[in-house]
């Protein structure tokens, strides 16, 4: 072979070359910027590589679905929870059937702790991809910590290995949402500990509360103050509760109970019962709901309330409908109180509008009410125990409640402050104005 025809063959290998090195670009992380190379890493627990890729890749390919839920996902996993949440809005916009990005969506929540946020995309999540049994797992532990009832701190994001993600069925993941060796891990801890991924962590809870009632005219200001403890299970909550009020120079006591009990998936109740010997409370009061949680975020409820006072009794039906939506839950309760006569038949009403921040622990909330409760606390003026007659005279009431917990998350602070436009009873057509404020403080041990 002479000399030109040797140069020919050079040339001709290192175009070759220099083809293939153009059809695999590299960054400076030294791997190919390609989509499968990025998986391989993501998967492979290398998330800052794969992170990379995928980011200079998604601002090339910004209608790449795909490489965007991905890049997404890399993102959660680095604890960037706000922009994986926007790449999760940009995929999801784009593709509402995405099944496997609504699942990392919604994990990305529950990784940040925003449980009412996670609630709100699964039932989205459920509108657009009908009975999904990992989308209602994931909306069921979402549901769960919006009520304050906290799973394993790891493990529960453990799925059916049938799962894949982003179209790659012959690449079966180990977890839709954590990279194979921290699943390896968390199994692994999750083995030692012997707890299932859906039970719930029992715990207990104290908390105290200190409240101040003053009036513009006539009473003198009421104080109450509780204390109560509660005990979380597999089975539902149980709070004992004891309450005490200064009234009028009067001081009683009454021993409350809530439990809140479950009874099938969707399905739990609320049962109270309490009691006093102080003519500041009622002798029992017994009441109970039951609760039903749709996949759409809807809440329904339906029960009654029982009071017994010294000298007559107090029969309620009570019913709820309230909504999940995002960061915010809307709750509306009613009242209906019959009277012995149809016309001192009574209703009331109360709406609630709560804005969970960065989980259920952390919130402020609205609450507007017209008519009286038959929950409410009753007073005494003189002689005169006016809970007997509060349920059939007029009155509007408006608080504001704001929660916040703890660096380490162990205790919570909650505050209160309202104000209560209230007729009088004994010259019907007039009004006092009453104004309260209230201090919660609980730990968890």
């Amino acid at each position: 072979m002479n000399s030109s025809k040797k140069h020919i063959v050079l040339w001709f290998f290192i175009l070759c070359l220099g083809g293939i090195y153009a059809q695999s670009p590299e960054n400076s992380t030294g791997y190919s910027l390609t989509y499968d190379s990025a998986y391989d890493l993501a998967f492979a627990g290398k998330t800052s590589k794969a992170n990379s890729i995928l980011g200079n890749l998604a601002k090339e390919q910004p209608q790449n679905t795909k490489v965007t839920a991905l890049w997404a996902s890399t993102l959660s996993w680095k604890g960037n929870y706000d922009q994986a949440r926007n790449e999760f809005n940009k995929v999801l916009s784009a593709d509402k059937k995405n099944r496997e990005a609504w699942i990392s969506a919604i994990k990305n929540e529950l990784y940040a702790k925003n449980y009412a946020t996670a609630l709100g995309l699964a039932n989205k999540a459920l509108v657009n991809i009908n009975d999904d049994t990992e989308l209602v797992r994931l909306k069921d532990l979402a549901f769960q910590n919006v009520q304050g009832i906290s799973y394993p701190k790891n493990g529960w994001y453990n799925v059916d290995s049938k799962i894949t993600t982003f179209g790659k069925a012959k690449k079966k993941m180990d977890n839709a949402g954590k990279p194979k060796n921290e699943v390896a891990s968390q199994n692994k801890e999750n083995s030692i500990r012997k707890t299932p991924v859906t039970e719930e962590v029992e715990k207990n809870r104290v908390a105290v509360n200190s409240s101040v009632t003053v009036f513009d005219q006539r009473f003198n200001p009421i104080t109450s103050s509780s204390i109560s403890f509660k005990r979380q299970t597999k089975f539902g909550s149980i709070i004992p509760r004891l309450n005490f009020s200064s009234r009028q120079g009067k001081n009683g006591l009454q021993y409350d109970i809530d439990m809140y009990p479950k009874i099938a998936k969707g399905f739990y109740a609320y049962v109270n019962y309490g009691y006093s010997n102080s003519e500041l409370f009622p002798n029992h009061k017994v009441g109970g709901d039951v609760y039903y949680n749709h996949k759409s975020g809807v809440e329904f409820s339906g029960g009654g309330r029982f009071i017994n006072f010294a000298t007559r009794n107090v029969k309620s039906i009570t019913n709820s409908l309230g909504y999940y939506r995002g960061n915010y839950y809307f709750s509306l309760r009613s009242f209906i109180t019959p009277g012995e006569e149809a016309e001192l038949t009574k209703a009331s009403g109360n709406i609630l509008v709560r804005k969970y921040l960065k989980d259920a622990e952390n919130y402020m909330g609205l609450n507007f009410g017209i008519g009286f409760s038959p929950e409410l606390r009753q007073f005494s003026s003189g002689d005169q125990l006016l809970a007997e007659t509060l349920l059939y005279i007029e009155s509007q009431r408006l608080s504001f409640e704001y929660q916040f917990t703890s660096k380490n998350n162990l205790s919570a602070y909650r505050t209160n402050v309202g104000v209560l436009r209230q007729e009088q009873s004994f010259a019907p057509g007039t009004y006092f104005y009453s104004f309260s404020a209230g201090l919660t403080y609980q730990f968890n041990f």
